[in-house]
């Protein structure tokens, strides 16, 4: 079986200036991948091409071993997306933005659909409730149970929980890994949370300046760097090594 998704020589770039330069990755059935970077290191707008939100200026995207742009709409009934910016209607009750979402992606049986979700993200007392009333967190949870109204196979998150509570964090957490598992379904998870990232994923990818500086999992890295800490790493890639060290594998 080819991978969920494979990323080859991706590369944006705005008026000279590149954004994302020939990176190439891929995420396996099951396997939950952290993009990590600094600010402006690329990994939103990754995302964002990814979503086929704005087209590449080279390089290619495979989703389910099709090509994302000449098979976008097969490939997008498949996918979902949850960002802490990514804001939902605030006029629109909790209901009625999932109701709408279920529509758009012809979901059967939705109305059983949500009422799993709300509970599931425990949202059951705010289903009448406008959107634009809920906590910053409360949002982040109805922006998650929106992204399994479809019972996706490719999960993108971009700091999924950043406005959550430790201790609910690591809940909402533990059930998207689950449901993504149940499915054999992959997970590309943008955070700036280490702890996070160590805990939920199998492998790591990070990016600077548009460029892939170092991939594998957290024991490699670890060796690779003789470090314990995932965010000692990370400093360690942005403070920049000597020449030939923590080369992309």
């Amino acid at each position: 079986m080819p991978p969920i998704l494979q990323v080859t020589n991706l590369t944006k770039a705005y008026k000279g200036l590149t954004v994302v330069d020939h990176i190439s990755f891929q995420v396996e059935e099951g396997e939950v991948v952290g993009l990590l970077g600094p600010n402006g290191a690329g990994k939103t707008t990754t995302i964002h091409m990814l979503l086929s939100l704005i087209k590449p200026s080279e390089g290619s995207i495979q989703v389910f071993g099709q090509e994302m742009f000449s098979h976008r709409e097969a490939i997008l009934e498949r996918m979902n997306f949850a960002a802490g910016y990514a804001n939902l209607p605030y006029n629109l009750s909790v209901f009625e933005n999932l109701d709408i979402f279920a529509l758009l992606y012809g979901v059967r049986h939705r109305r059983a659909k949500i009422e799993a979700l709300l509970e599931e993200f425990q949202l059951t007392r705010f289903r009448r409730t406008r959107t634009g009333a809920l906590s910053t967190g409360e949002q982040t949870r109805l922006g998650l149970a929106k992204a399994f109204i479809n019972e996706p196979r490719l999960l993108l998150l971009d700091e999924p929980t950043a406005s959550l509570d430790p201790s609910f964090a690591r809940e909402l957490r533990a059930l998207v890994v689950q449901k993504m598992k149940a499915v054999q379904g992959g997970i590309l998870w943008t955070s700036h949370n280490m702890r996070e990232i160590e805990r939920v994923c199998d492998r790591i990818i990070f990016l600077q300046r548009g460029r892939i500086v170092a991939e594998g999992t957290l024991e490699e890295l670890r060796q690779r760097y003789e470090k314990q800490d995932l965010e000692e790493i990370f400093v360690a890639l942005n403070a920049g090594q000597p020449e030939g060290v923590g080369q992309a594998t």
